[in-house]
């Protein structure tokens, strides 16, 4: 039989957040590694590498702030929003987005495979944009119990990738998630409302979110913003 993977203590990951190298990116590994507050990041050029960040970014979906550019947006409903019929779709746009300071992506080919097996697992989900049928943006990421852990966004076109997230933060109000993780700090989602938290704080708020079952399958979600 497998033996299971085993994470060390996130406690112990090093100043950077950086917890351990090695080990697979098979569903029972990444489940496993989402229910301990741990996540995979690396490139190419690198061994798998987990993390578990201190302190750590977390949205709660009460305090998302919609500026008034998005509420025109949304008033508007020049886009469609789906979730999960296209996820592959979605997480192959963001490895392919050009980002400040980084070379290539982390979102490697191995990376793509693995998360793409997680959404068929019911795991993984993909919230995506569309413009006249068009993909035009989008964000995919891990739920388990009542949290969201999100992975990575895209846009083609102005405002599509915050709708994206409009509507995952509208779907984890009405499913009463107690939060979405951003893992890192950037100034863009600290604007719309994200805050960074201790990781002890966060492992709490993880083990209270993991009480409730998963929403596993495919989330359906068909409107217009």
């Amino acid at each position: 039989m497998p033996v299971e993977y085993q994470f060390p203590d996130p406690c112990s990951a090093d100043s950077d957040g950086l917890l351990a190298v090695g080990g697979d990116l098979n569903n029972e590994s990444l489940i496993t590694a989402y229910s301990q507050g741990i996540f995979p990041w690396y490139d190419e050029n690198s061994p798998i590498l987990w993390w578990s960040p201190d302190p750590r970014l977390v949205l709660f979906p009460e305090k998302f702030r919609v500026s008034s550019s998005l509420r025109q947006r949304i008033r508007s409903k020049t886009y469609e929003v789906r979730t999960d019929t296209n996820f592959e779709g979605v997480i192959r746009n963001c490895a392919a987005v050009k980002r400040n300071g980084q070379k290539g992506t982390w979102i490697t080919e191995e990376m793509m495979h693995a998360y793409i097996n997680l959404h068929l697992a019911g795991f993984a989900h993909s919230f995506e944009t569309y413009l006249d049928g068009t993909l035009v943006g989008g964000l995919y990421g891990v739920s388990l119990g009542r949290a969201f852990f999100g992975e990575s966004m895209f846009y083609h076109m102005r405002d599509a990738s915050k709708v994206a997230l409009y509507s995952l933060v509208e779907w984890a109000v009405q499913h009463q998630f107690h939060f979405i993780d951003a893992q890192q700090s950037t100034a863009h989602l600290q604007s719309l409302g994200a805050a960074e938290i201790s990781r002890i704080s966060f492992m709490k708020l993880l083990q209270e979110a993991l009480n409730f079952e998963t929403l596993k399958g495919m989330w359906k979600l068909n409107v217009n913003f």
